[in-house]
């Protein structure tokens, strides 16, 4: 537990880089149902508040819920294609019971998938770190060009050059600044960004004005949910991605900070990520999982405290009920978001690498695993028009790298790995 102050200035930077893809997950669903202004400021209210209790839940954990661990909870994009197909066949209401199923359906399950964790040797979590990190590379280059490919100032000079100072002051901060300074690099680079950026005309606060000061999100604003089986089993369906994410995440996590995953915590992570959901689906928002985009701001900075990530749930929280203050964070330029984005999850990648330098490989055929996994981890991400012709869940499961790496590895290591390394 660090001093009050630190716990959330080191908190902050924690919600700046999870803010992004938190709110992404609402805007998106909200434009494809043709939701109105107002209701998709209230997903997105109601998308921060839930994020923030769900860090909160995991990182600090109840009982057996939470895998306390510095890991936050967001909103999990996996999803977001099954949510698509069953609001639009069943309704926005039939999405939030499908939801709420899925998420009691972990809590119960979660002994059970926990298990699994035993099929993860450390060639397969090296790779599954480097996926990872890799597969998060082009959200930033998305970000650096301005946000939305195809836009007329998508990846001008002045996008490219505001990434660029920010990842100098960012990186310079880190390598040359002292203690408190070093540790808080990532933040020092988004504020310096955007500074810059307002004094260059590219900021718009605009939104900032508009916004409420104060705003409590109800539970099942759009009526109550709608339980239909079929929704319910898709979503569950579904739900193996998330399983495999925050399997896959709390083993990263647990190498970054040093600390022992066994079955249990495992567990504890999954019901976390059950209840959590279940609590997204009463208030309007969605599945929530363990987020990869933060690995890279712990291994950066070697904040390891659980409750750094928890002062981040808090600010979550807040961002949440104030939504000026959510607006001014969605005011942050693009580019400088990218900036960031490009310096951590290059570290996570580089975590992935650290980690394959204590695998045998001589005399092993711990290469032929990494190959294939690494390479199928790759491809959707390489070729994402690949899997244009399978339809539904399949093309879902299929485009899924963290997925294919996870599956592929366990599935190598157990028919040629295991026993002749």
């Amino acid at each position: 537990m660090l001093p009050m102050g630190m716990l959330f200035a080191f908190g902050l930077q924690h919600a700046l880089v999870m803010y992004a893809g938190t709110v992404a997950v609402p805007l998106v669903f909200a434009a494809a149902m043709h939701l109105s202004g107002p209701q998709t400021v209230m997903l997105i209210n109601c998308g921060l508040m839930t994020s923030g209790i769900a860090t909160i839940i995991q990182s600090v954990g109840v009982w057996k819920i939470g895998s306390r661990l510095p890991i936050v909870q967001g909103s999990s994009f996996a999803m977001l294609a099954s949510m698509l197909l069953i609001g639009q066949i069943y309704g926005v209401r039939s999405v939030f019971g499908a939801v709420i199923g899925a998420g009691l359906a972990m809590v119960v399950l979660a002994p059970v998938m926990a298990r699994l964790m035993r099929f993860f040797p450390p060639v397969v979590i090296g790779c599954l770190i480097i996926i990872i990190g890799l597969t998060l590379i082009p959200v930033a280059g998305r970000w650096i060009g301005g946000g939305t490919p195809g836009a007329p100032e998508f990846g001008s000079v002045a996008n490219l050059v505001l990434a660029f100072v920010t990842i100098v002051i960012t990186v310079g901060v880190q390598a040359w600044g002292r203690g408190f300074w070093s540790n808080i690099s990532v933040l020092v680079g988004l504020v310096a960004g955007s500074v810059i950026a307002a004094l260059c005309g590219m900021g718009h606060y605009g939104m900032v004005i508009d916004a409420p000061w104060f705003a409590v999100s109800t539970p099942f604003a759009f009526g109550l949910p709608e339980f239909h089986a079929m929704p319910v089993f898709i979503m569950l369906l579904s739900m193996v991605i998330i399983v495999a994410e925050t399997t896959g995440n709390c083993l990263a996590i647990g190498r970054v900070v040093d600390l022992p995953v066994n079955d249990v915590t495992i567990a504890g992570a999954l019901r976390a990520d059950g209840l959590s959901t279940m609590l997204g689906g009463a208030f309007n928002s969605f599945p929530y999982n363990a987020f990869t985009q933060n690995t890279g701001l712990i291994a950066m900075t070697d904040i390891r405290s659980r409750f750094v990530v928890a002062a981040a749930g808090v600010v979550m929280i807040g961002l949440g009920l104030f939504p000026k203050l959510g607006a001014l964070i969605a005011a942050l330029p693009a580019p400088v978001l990218g900036g960031c984005g490009l310096v951590m999850f290059g570290m996570t990648t580089v975590g992935g690498i650290r980690e394959l330098l204590h695998v045998r490989f001589e005399g092993t055929r711990n290469g032929l695993i990494a190959a294939v996994s690494l390479g199928l981890g790759l491809l959707p991400m390489a070729c994402p028009d690949l899997f244009t012709h399978m339809n539904g869940l399949a093309r879902l499961l299929l485009g899924n790298g963290v997925l294919l790496c996870i599956l592929s590895g366990v599935a190598l290591n157990l028919l040629v790995g295991q026993g002749r390394n």
